[in-house]
């Protein structure tokens, strides 16, 4: 395969001091050369999409474009000062012409309407003069925006290498009302906040939402009945249960990876401890035991183990054990107290907040607690979840006083700091994987 090389090095940021892995150089069409601190978005000419209804054309690709722009991998041009002003996905570029303007990949698209939503995109390499990627696309009449998400995947992946993380929905809580009296209740949104749409009815206090890997469910804390427990709530369907009720309260759930299994913290006797329960109910397995507070358990990928926060030691720190249990191991040794961790999807990092001296921090490190990096610091940032590329996390942000939290990003090298739109405050967010 021809390997897509700038006349100087392309520098995307995708990791510090090194080329991508060699097995991903093997099988993508761009090769991306790195230097953190010379970053550099690629300049990328996204021309409206021919359509027989031109407006539909330039929405589509108008959303391409803040999706590829958001990344903050990649420069857009202003598509009024292309040579071109609408793409013939059918044509071979006249390549010199953008070549002159800087342009080094091109995106090409068509997409019509009828009983489907038809399209097709073409990305190609201005300085090879060579496709970069050709595919076809459909999805439902009421589906527009995915489209483009899909399409901005498609992109993404062609040129960046891993996989993209637009065609993603992210559960959240959504938080309305005066500051001593919220409402908070759930709600599912598109990962750029569009098409958002309340999944409770705020009549009981919902917490800490967790998708499900298959994406259909959501587990949750309820405060029904004034009782804290665990909940199911299926999105294809709108059913809801109860997990179980395992002592004065239940909180903090998340799903083993293959879906099967759903760590929590259980509140008895004075004692937090962590137990796992089959989705299906029935007699829950407690995990670790002693008089501390344990909390907040998250899934190794592999669903070997389980990284955990405790005050076992007299401060909340990071712990990780075997996935049935047994002996911990404590991981976190900065400055400070650390909590809500979470392990990002492909293994290598865990995500944490991390609060000292009065400011709070959203971090990532090793899973053996080394490379600690803190990647946004503010007076209230807490609960990472991460994007299903592990390159991006979200977070919320409370300013404090009379404003309420907002939901924000940030990429695993600290940079791209973006505040993700939401029709109220927002709260503790859950990024789900790409859809199907």
């Amino acid at each position: 395969m021809m390997l897509f090389n700038r006349r100087t090095a392309l520098k995307l940021g995708l990791a510090t001091g090194a080329t991508l892995a060699a097995s991903r150089a093997a099988s993508a069409l761009v090769e991306v050369n790195v230097s953190g601190g010379n970053f550099q978005p690629l300049p990328i000419a996204i021309p409206d999409f021919a359509s027989s209804d031109p407006a539909f054309g330039q929405e589509i690709a108008g959303i391409v474009r803040n999706n590829l722009q958001r990344s903050g991998l990649f420069l857009p041009l202003d598509p009024a000062s292309l040579p071109i002003q609408v793409g013939d996905v059918a044509a071979t570029p006249d390549f010199n012409s953008w070549r002159q303007i800087n342009v080094d990949a091109l995106v090409m698209g068509q997409v019509e309407r009828g009983g489907q939503i038809q399209s097709s995109v073409r990305v190609w390499d201005t300085q090879q003069a060579a496709q970069v990627v050709g595919k076809q696309y459909s999805t439902d009449p009421n589906s527009s925006r995915r489209v483009a998400h899909i399409i901005s995947d498609a992109i993404y992946e062609s040129l960046a290498g891993g996989s993209g993380y637009f065609d993603t929905r992210v559960v959240y809580v959504s938080e309305s009302g005066p500051k001593a009296n919220r409402v908070k209740r759930l709600a599912i949104m598109d990962q750029d906040g569009a098409n958002s749409q309340y999944l409770t009815e705020g009549r009981t206090l919902a917490l800490t939402p967790r998708f499900s890997p298959n994406n259909d469910l959501v587990t949750y804390m309820n405060f029904d009945d004034g009782n804290p427990q665990v909940y199911l709530l299926q999105l294809s369907t709108g059913q809801q249960r109860r997990l179980g009720s395992f002592g004065a309260m239940t909180f903090a759930p998340r799903f083993s990876p293959d879906g099967g299994r759903i760590a929590f913290s259980v509140e008895a006797s004075g004692a937090t401890n962590i137990y796992s329960i089959a989705v299906a109910g029935g007699q829950p397995t407690q995990l670790t035991s002693g008089g501390a507070i344990d909390t907040g358990p998250s899934y190794s990928p592999d669903g070997s183990r389980i990284i955990f926060e405790s005050d076992r030691g007299g401060s909340p720190q990071l712990y990780m054990m075997a996935a049935g249990g047994g002996q911990a191991q404590r991981i976190s040794f900065g400055e400070g107290s650390y909590s809500t961790p979470v392990w990002a999807p492909k293994g290598d990092l865990i995500a944490f907040t991390r609060q000292s001296g009065g400011q709070f921090s959203i971090g990532i490190m090793n899973p053996d607690g080394s490379g600690e990096r803190l990647l946004y610091t503010s007076f209230h940032a807490e609960g990472p979840s991460w994007a299903p590329n592990g390159r991006v996390i979200m977070f919320f942000q409370d300013p404090g006083g009379n404003d309420g939290p907002r939901l924000k990003s940030v990429d695993i090298w600290g940079r791209n700091v973006l505040t993700i739109p939401t029709e109220t405050f927002a709260s503790d967010p859950a990024w789900s994987g790409l859809r199907a």
